[in-house]
């Protein structure tokens, strides 16, 4: 199977926490990514540091902001849904997994990267999780792809073990912190505490940055 990536995330700048390492190396090696982005986070309540946004700007400035971030990541075929900001749960799921598994027929991915459902705190995390591992489930057996999810609520340890998966991003160290940078409206102070951290030599500042875990998701 031809190598390509589907990202399927609710908000900008999902992607550039736990997956910007890992997408930036695969970029780099000439691997076709699609992010497919649910909403524009127009809910979002950082408004930037100094605030520099209003809840009338946020949606297009957050556009651009994702629009940045995969360019830094190398990411070409971004598509934005246009769903309303955390009422993703209120939404016919099956609809928006009508939609997912429309770019999943017409790109063939190989993998898959979402949020595992109910394992991902946010109910927008856990309602696109669970819309795109139903779009896999349609899928016949032996065609469905590899889908590695991102989970990270309280109880995540306890009842899926660590992650399978692990990717040493070191070597992007530096892309990973400028698609962070790039949703500037939420991570401003953020990248400014993490810069912080860096000096000092937090370790655990520096394994999350060099770090990204996976689930596989078992069907």
């Amino acid at each position: 199977m031809k190598e390509h990536i589907l990202v399927v995330f609710p908000h900008p700048d999902d992607e550039a926490f736990g997956t910007a390492g890992y997408l930036a190396k695969q970029s780099r090696k000439g691997v076709p990514i699609t992010y497919v982005c649910a909403t524009l986070g127009e809910m979002g309540r950082n408004m930037g540091k100094p605030f520099f946004a209003n809840r009338e700007t946020l949606p297009e400035i957050r556009k651009k902001e994702i629009q940045d971030a995969c360019k830094v990541m190398g990411i070409n075929d971004l598509r934005l849904l246009g769903l309303r900001d955390k009422t993703l749960e209120f939404e016919d799921l099956d609809v928006l997994a009508d939609t997912i598994e429309k770019v999943i027929k017409e790109i063939k991915p190989s993998l898959i990267i979402t949020f595992y459902p109910g394992y991902a705190v946010h109910p927008d995390h856990d309602a696109c999780g669970e819309a795109t591992i139903n779009a896999v489930k349609r899928l016949k057996v032996d065609e469905r792809p590899l889908v590695y999810c991102k989970a990270f609520s309280k109880n995540t340890v306890e009842n899926l073990g660590e992650p399978d998966v692990v990717f040493d991003v070191s070597d992007v160290f530096d892309v990973k912190l400028e698609a962070i940078a790039a949703h500037k409206s939420q991570t401003e102070g953020l990248i400014a505490n993490l810069k912080k951290q860096l000096q000092e030599n937090n370790e655990e500042a520096i394994q999350w940055l060099q770090e990204e875990g996976y689930y596989t998701y078992r069907f």
